[in-house]
């Protein structure tokens, strides 16, 4: 099945009709894209969906949405919704992902776009056979201040990359039994938070030669903590590290032959960035975060692709996506990390 035209208003119109976005799962990361796509006048939430009806309805009274349905299968089948946004927990991307891409419906995903690369292979495989829009939800890649600075980078604004250092670290609750303790659901630092400084580091390197890690498998069988140094052939290299177990600054430093870029805090979506050159004073760039969670600007590039008839972002290009799973995959194998279901 093709994936639908995207209606681009009457004709003579200035203004393209809105994009019809249906939300699967109702959940708090989907709470916060409803709200940044309410943000958007060239948006519309037409169907939620979730495992209860229930929980959609509710969903659904919250964000004044037309249609709620207690089953995935029914948002597929909408003829009224042009995207889908999937905001279900890592083990469920997959699965959901698929029916939706098997049904013809566009689709932006949450990160990571699947547990492991095999499966992040066979939603790619599925997307190009049926010729269906699919992206996954990488905001660092879309936010404006790190698009800004990976332009200066290309202008040659600190000459080479050579170092990339990345960290990402917060304090999980105590003795907590929900997701990020589950292994089951894809839990712990890896997946949840450490996808960040591994896609921020291939964002400026590429895709690394080779993969060292050290990590603890905690007894509930995800990772408390983690430290990644990804190695590439010309000899640059990114330290990064994560952590539910410890706090971080979630700073980023890149060096270069020329100079170097720090960003302070947040560096997946950094609010400015100080660039050092030689023989210069430091140069801070600040640029306006905007209203919202952070999450319009990857709806925007969605609904942009949508209606160039467009079946992949090239700011977030799959083959970049498989490359960033295929060294957690590296990672998970060096500290013996595995979810369960998974082959030995």
């Amino acid at each position: 099945m093709t994936a639908p035209v995207i209606p681009t208003g009457p004709t003579g119109a200035d203004e393209p009709a809105p994009v019809r976005w249906g939300i699967l799962a109702t959940g708090a990361i989907a709470t916060s894209f409803a709200e940044d796509l309410a943000l958007l006048p060239d948006a519309r939430i037409t169907a939620v969906a979730s495992r209860t009806e229930e929980s959609a309805r509710r969903f659904a009274d919250r964000h004044d949405i037309a249609r709620a349905y207690g089953g995935w299968e029914q948002l597929a089948a909408d003829p009224e919704v042009d995207v889908v946004y999937v905001a279900t927990p890592h083990a469920s991307h997959h699965d959901a992902t698929a029916l939706l891409l098997a049904a013809g419906k566009p689709v932006l995903c949450e990160k990571p776009l699947t547990l492991n690369l095999a499966e992040a292979q066979r939603l790619v495989a599925l997307a190009r056979q049926r010729d269906v829009f699919l992206m996954e939800a990488m905001w660092t890649y879309l936010d404006p201040t790190i698009r800004r600075l990976t332009r200066l980078i290309a202008d040659g604004a600190i000459g080479e990359v050579r170092t990339v250092r990345a960290d990402f670290g917060f304090v999980a609750p105590a003795g907590g039994s929900g997701r990020l303790r589950d292994p089951a659901a894809g839990g712990g630092a890896l997946l949840d938070v450490g996808v960040y400084p591994v896609a921020f580091a291939q964002l400026l390197l590429g895709a690394p030669d080779s993969v060292l890690a050290l990590g603890r498998v905690a007894e509930d069988g995800v990772d408390d903590h983690t430290g990644i140094v990804l190695g590439h052939p010309d000899g640059a290299h990114a330290v990064l590290s994560c952590s539910i177990v410890s706090d971080s600054a979630q700073r980023a430093e890149i060096g270069g032959t020329l100079g170097r870029i720090e960003i302070p805090r947040d560096f997946y979506r950094p609010e400015s960035f100080v660039l050092h050159r030689q023989g210069h004073e430091p140069e801070e760039f600040r640029l306006p975060r905007g209203p919202g969670h952070g999450y319009t600007h990857e709806a925007a590039e969605v609904m942009r692709c949508l209606r160039a008839g467009e079946r992949e972002s090239p700011l977030v290009p799959l083959d970049g996506t498989l490359a960033v799973m295929s060294t957690l995959d590296t990672v998970r194998r060096r500290i013996g990390l595995r979810y369960p279901g998974e082959p030995v």
